[in-house]
């Protein structure tokens, strides 16, 4: 199983570690990637921070035991908590911590079975999946269900404390949810609570914030808005964050996907005209406010 140590076991000074490991430029990526996110691009340079002086205090043998790295994101859909556990493994992996620094990501439906017998096998299964990487549990209060008493999922969460505790210098889990779905769930389960080291909580995105979050998926999919979109498209937001669903960036992404199909059936049905490049990356007013959000008569629960 891996230990902290390798190639950085010579390490005398921070300047070293972050030499030989390669993480800041993982952190630079955090920063380059997702927009917003303060506090918790703050807590994960702290975290990495306590992760390099623990190496350090291992090089000189004040260390003995691999500190827990067990984590729970909390925040509403389309907040980044993904991007983050995957950064995260990165860093866990270039630090030595686990020996892999892949990523399995599973829901209640991964490790709970539907007969008795069958949820052991499924979360053990899982479990070897994810060795030597992080392991992100994706909505973890529906581990358990009290209200069912013939219910699986504490069986599933058993076997998690177990691994949890026992090998815990080849494995990383991140639970991930609702934050007051995940605080009644670590009150009913004290045990995780308990293994869990670090609580990270994860905001919404403010306007601006989305603005910019619309600005760079474009950018990667070759695509801008046009003069006088991207006001349009702020009401937009303005209209959508208050109604039920929204989930910040997915939302964000789900929009400019819809933008892009009203933009090709614009250009779809002027057949003849030869399309230019500016044509053919440039979202107009029109792709945007052809969305019910903007239809008075339309229910308001719609997008």
């Amino acid at each position: 199983m891996s230990k902290p140590g390798g190639t950085v076991a010579q390490a005398r000074t921070v300047a070293d570690v972050l030499a030989q490991s390669q993480i800041e430029s993982v952190m630079d990526e955090l920063d380059t990637d997702l927009v917003g996110l303060a506090p918790v691009k703050a807590r994960i340079r702290d975290i990495a921070a306590l992760l390099v002086v623990d190496k350090l205090r291992l090089n000189l043998g004040l260390t003995a035991q691999t500190p827990s790295l067990h984590m729970s994101f909390t925040g509403n859909p389309g907040t980044g908590k993904t991007t983050v556990a995957m950064r995260m493994a990165e860093i866990l992996h270039r630090l030595g911590y686990v020996r892999k620094g892949h990523v399995v990501s599973v829901t209640r439906d991964d490790l709970v079975g539907q007969y008795i017998g069958h949820t052991a096998p499924k979360t053990k299964e899982v479990l070897k999946r994810a060795m030597g990487g992080v392991l992100f549990i994706d909505e973890a209060y529906y581990l358990y269900r009290p209200e069912n008493e013939r219910d699986y999922g504490q069986e599933a969460i058993e076997i998690l404390l177990q691994v949890m505790e026992n090998q815990r210098d080849d494995l990383v889990v991140i639970v991930a949810g609702y934050k007051d779905r995940m605080d009644t769930f670590f009150k009913s389960n004290p045990g995780l609570s308990s293994r869990i080291a670090h609580h990270l909580d994860f905001p919404d995105y403010g306007e601006g914030e989305l603005l910019q979050i619309a600005d760079r998926m474009l950018g990667t999919m070759n695509y801008r808005f046009g003069e006088g979109t991207r006001e349009v498209f702020a009401d937009y937001l303005r209209r959508r964050i208050p109604l039920p669903h929204f989930a910040n960036a997915r939302s964000v992404r789900n929009a400019l996907d819809r933008s892009r199909l009203r933009q090709a059936s614009r250009l779809f049905v002027d057949r003849d005209r030869e399309l230019t490049r500016e044509d053919l990356t440039t979202l107009m007013p029109a792709d945007i406010l052809a969305s019910r959000l903007f239809d008075s008569a339309a229910p308001p629960a719609l997008r």
